[in-house]
């Protein structure tokens, strides 16, 4: 027997094949986006402690209290944003479910989602298979990946039904400006459009930036579905544990998806985030940690022959290798994995035509004894 495929041109992930290769040759993985260091001792003893008080049963659908209730004290404190835990917040398996889910929620099939390329290789397939279609806005390096927003306007018609945003952005690392949601705000009014808004990389963000969140718009928090990760924040990714904040009528939709997709989220791993995020440092301090960690990374990349503007959020950092060759960026990704030892990821991959701006993004989450490795292999180039 064989499936008629829904997703016949999609195959392994570039993140499963860029670690694979990693791990088959010894090379210094700096391509898919995790940590190399553990999270806080305090938040394994922590889901520990409630593993053996016995929370292991499932959660409500919704996720427990306690954490919406402190996700909703902390987005009110940071960013004077208010959300009701009892129906305006929902604990998910991980971003990418809440991305999906949002997509589920909304999309019916003919609909058209608006996606800025490049964009995270979870995006369009979450649109497709709920029957929509994503209709492409190109952002380059040679426009610092700057959003055109008259451009967006003429991708607008009656069947746009959604925009996808993410900020800080994936793989870029540039971060929405209050410009950037004043001129959505624009583009979007007198519609009924939706606002996917992907943030998990809130706090990771630089240079004394603020994260600036569509729904911290006056215009446009109604129409938005922010989705969140404690994973990125916390150094967890592999518990699988994010959220969605969205209106109180945008949130009993999702909510009948989500039942359907996950219905519950870990139990222990929840108890234990809303204990650790009691202390706001705990989150708060992750900007200077990575901050520290970009420069360090730039800093040991002085003296080679790339070229850089240093991201202003995320724990990527994209270099333009222009100086060094123009061969395409995949190929070069392979290659120098296999010849120097150092693995990232071609941004050419984040676009449906594989646009190839000479780009090459590398993962900073890492220790410094990594990061410092690599950088001098880079340098030998």
């Amino acid at each position: 027997m064989t499936i008629n495929s829904k997703q016949p041109h999609v195959g392994t992930t570039i993140f499963t094949v860029m670690s694979q290769l990693a791990a088959e040759t010894g090379a210094l993985n700096l391509s898919q986006g995790f940590p190399n260091y553990n999270c806080s001792p305090k938040l394994i003893e922590l889901v520990s402690h409630y593993m053996q008080k016995g929370m292991n049963q499932y959660a409500p659908m919704a996720g427990i209290m306690p954490l919406r209730e402190i996700l909703a004290q902390k987005t009110a404190d940071v960013y004077n944003l208010q959300y009701n835990p009892n129906d305006e917040i929902t604990i998910v398996s991980g971003c990418t479910e809440a991305i999906y889910a949002t997509m589920a929620t909304i999309v019916h099939p003919g609909d058209e989602v608006i996606v800025f390329e490049p964009a995270y290789d979870s995006y369009v397939p979450s649109i497709e298979l709920n029957g929509g279609k994503a209709v492409y806005v190109t952002l380059t390096a040679a426009n610092d990946f700057a959003i055109d927003w008259a451009e967006v306007k003429t991708k607008i018609t009656e069947r746009t039904r959604a925009i996808m945003l993410t900020t800080p952005h994936n793989p870029t690392g540039k971060c929405l400006t209050r410009e950037d949601l004043n001129q959505l705000a624009d583009v979007l009014k007198g519609t009924d459009i939706f606002i996917m808004s992907d943030e998990v990389y809130e706090h990771i963000i630089f240079d004394s930036r603020q994260h600036l969140s569509p729904a911290m718009h006056p215009e446009l928090k109604e129409r938005t579905f922010l989705c969140g990760s404690f994973g990125k924040t916390f150094h967890t990714t592999g518990w699988k544990l994010g959220y969605c904040m969205a209106p109180k009528a945008l949130t009993a939709e999702f909510r009948k998806t989500h039942q359907w997709i996950t219905f519950a989220s870990p139990t222990p791993m929840q108890y234990a985030f809303a204990d650790f995020m009691k202390d706001p440092d705990n989150y708060l301090s992750v900007r200077a940690f990575y901050e520290e960690k970009r420069n360090k990374f730039i800093h040991w990349l002085k003296g080679s022959k790339f070229t850089w503007k240093p991201a202003e959020g995320s724990f990527f950092q994209m270099l333009s290798y222009t100086a060094i060759t123009d061969e395409p960026d995949y190929d070069l990704a392979v290659r120098w994995t296999k010849e120097i030892g150092v693995a990232s990821i071609p941004v050419s991959v984040f676009y449906h035509n594989r646009y190839d701006n000479k780009i090459l993004r590398f993962c900073f989450a890492k220790d410094d004894e990594m990061l410092e490795k690599a950088a001098e292999r880079l340098c030998r180039l």
